[in-house]
C-alpha cells in the first residue's frame, strides 16, 4: 500500500451520529502506518473542488473526542450531484494534495460519488483507495442491516408519538385525529418504528402508511373511521414518500432535487400529512391536527441511541481498516448475527452494488392490510432503539353521588 494523504467528507443529510463516525476515521487513521495526513472536505465533493479543506490532522484531540457526542455534519454537507465535466478537476485537486484514501460518510447518492470518482481515478492510472461509509435516517442503504443515524432518528420519532400521542388522547373531545409525517423518501423504516410507542392498543399509532404500499383514499378513509368508532380518535403516521397506485405522490410534489428525487415537504408547496388531513376533514368534518419532523429528527442528540453512536464510530475506524488491506470500491456493511442478545459484525458490499439503489423493508415486517407492522419488525428494532420511559394514566374510578 502507498503511503499518502486521506480525504474525508460528509454527504447528504446530517444524522445524529454521523460525527461519531467521522472521530472513528481521524482517529483510526492517526494511528496507520499507511496515511500521513488527514483532510476533510468541508462541503463535501463540492467545496473539494474549491479546495475547501480541514486539516484534521491538527485538531485537538479534544475536538475529535467531542465530535462523538455532537450532532449534524461538522465538515458542512453537500448535495451536489457529480457531473462528468467534475472528474478532471477532482483528479486534479487529489494529486495536488497527494491522496491516495478517500473516506466518503453518506447514503445512496454519496456511495455512488465514491465509486464514480474511485473508478475515474483507476482509469486514469492514479492510485486511489476509496471507501464508503453509511449513513442514513432512511435505513433504506442497501447491502447492510442497517445504517449509522437510524436508531437515533427511530428513537426520536418513538419519543415524539409517545409524548404527543398521550396529549391526542387526552384532548380528543377537541381534535379527533393527528396525522404524523415523517421522512423516508422510498421506504417506510422511519414511519414503521413508531409502533414502538404504543403499549395499549388505544395508545398511539393506530395507522401507519409506508411508501412500500399503494395508498387508497377510500381504504383510507375507512380505517380511520374504523379507529374513530373504536377510540374516539385517531393517531396516523405517514412517511412522507407515499403514492397512489399509479405513482403520484400523496403529497402532489413535483420539485426534484439534482439527483432527481422527489422534494417533498416545504419545498413541493404541500406535503402527505396536509393532503391526508384535507381527506378527513372533507369526509367527515372533523377538527385535527398535522405534525411534520423534517430535520428535526435527524440532529436530535439528545435522544440518540447509545448503540447507534457506537456502531456510527466503529464503522468509520472499519473503513480505515479495510482501505489498510488494500481493499477498495467497497462500503462497511452492518451484519446482525442475532437479536437477543444483540450481536452484530462488520463486513464489505462492493459500492457498485449499493450506489443509487434503495432497500423496501420486506413484507414480513408489515400486517397484512399494509397499514401497520409485524412482531417481526418490533423484533428488529427494538436492539437498537433502547428502552423508553413508562407513562401512567388515570384508572376509570368514576365518582358516585352518594
Amino acid at each position: 500500500m502507498p503511503k499518502g494523504n486521506a480525504l474525508i467528507g460528509q454527504s447528504g443529510g446530517p444524522t445524529s451520529v454521523i460525527n461519531s463516525s467521522l472521530a472513528g476515521v481521524i482517529e483510526t487513521s492517526k494511528a496507520s502506518s499507511f496515511i500521513e495526513e488527514i483532510y476533510g472536505m468541508q462541503y463535501g465533493i463540492e467545496g473539494f473542488m474549491q479546495e475547501l479543506l480541514y486539516d484534521l490532522g491538527k485538531q485537538p484531540a479534544s475536538i475529535i473526542k467531542g465530535l462523538r457526542k455532537t450532532p449534524s455534519s461538522a465538515l458542512g454537507s453537500s448535495r451536489h450531484k457529480v457531473k462528468e465535466e467534475d472528474f478532471p478537476r477532482i483528479l486534479e485537486v487529489l494529486k495536488k494534495f497527494n491522496i491516495r484514501y478517500f473516506f466518503l460518510i453518506g447514503g445512496n447518492d454519496t456511495m455512488d460519488t465514491v465509486n464514480r470518482v474511485e473508478k475515474y481515478c483507476r482509469k486514469c492510472n492514479y492510485e486511489l483507495t476509496g471507501i464508503g461509509i453509511p449513513k442514513t435516517v432512511d435505513n433504506d442503504l442497501f447491502g447492510t442491516d442497517h445504517t449509522p443515524g437510524f436508531a437515533s432518528a427511530a428513537r426520536s420519532n418513538i419519543l415524539n408519538v409517545m409524548q404527543a400521542g398521550i396529549l391526542a388522547r387526552d384532548m380528543q373531545k377537541v381534535d379527533k385525529f393527528v396525522i404524523y409525517q415523517t421522512i423516508g423518501r422510498d421506504a417506510g423504516w422511519l414511519a414503521a418504528a413508531t409502533a414502538m410507542a404504543r403499549k395499549n392498543e388505544d395508545d398511539a399509532p393506530h395507522l401507519i402508511y409506508t411508501p412500500e404500499f399503494s395508498f387508497n383514499r377510500e381504504k383510507f378513509l375507512w380505517d380511520v373511521e374504523s379507529c374513530i368508532r373504536t377510540n374516539g380518535w385517531v393517531w396516523i403516521v405517514c412517511g412522507e414518500g407515499i403514492k397512489y397506485e399509479d405513482g403520484t405522490p400523496v403529497s402532489a410534489s413535483q420539485t426534484k432535487d439534482k439527483f432527481n428525487n422527489i422534494e417533498f415537504g416545504a419545498m413541493g408547496g404541500t406535503s402527505a400529512a396536509i393532503s391526508m388531513h384535507r381527506m378527513i376533514t372533507e369526509k367527515f368534518g372533523y377538527r385535527g391536527e398535522f405534525q411534520i419532523t423534517e430535520s428535526l429528527i435527524m440532529s436530535d442528540f439528545i435522544r440518540a441511541s447509545e448503540i447507534d453512536l457506537k456502531e456510527a464510530y466503529e464503522c468509520g475506524a472499519e473503513a480505515v481498516r479495510l482501505a489498510e488491506k488494500g481493499i477498495s470500491g467497497n462500503m462497511v456493511t452492518i451484519e446482525r448475527i442475532s437479536n437477543d442478545p444483540y450481536t452484530i459484525k462488520f463486513g464489505r458490499i462492493a459500492l457498485k452494488d449499493v450506489a443509487v439503489s434503495a432497500k423496501p423493508m420486506p413484507p414480513e415486517f408489515f400486517n397484512e392490510d399494509g397499514n401497520y407492522i409485524s412482531q417481526a419488525f418490533i423484533d428488529y428494532l427494538k436492539p437498537l432503539a433502547g428502552t423508553f420511559p413508562e407513562f401512567i394514566r388515570l384508572e376509570k374510578i368514576m365518582a358516585k353521588r352518594k
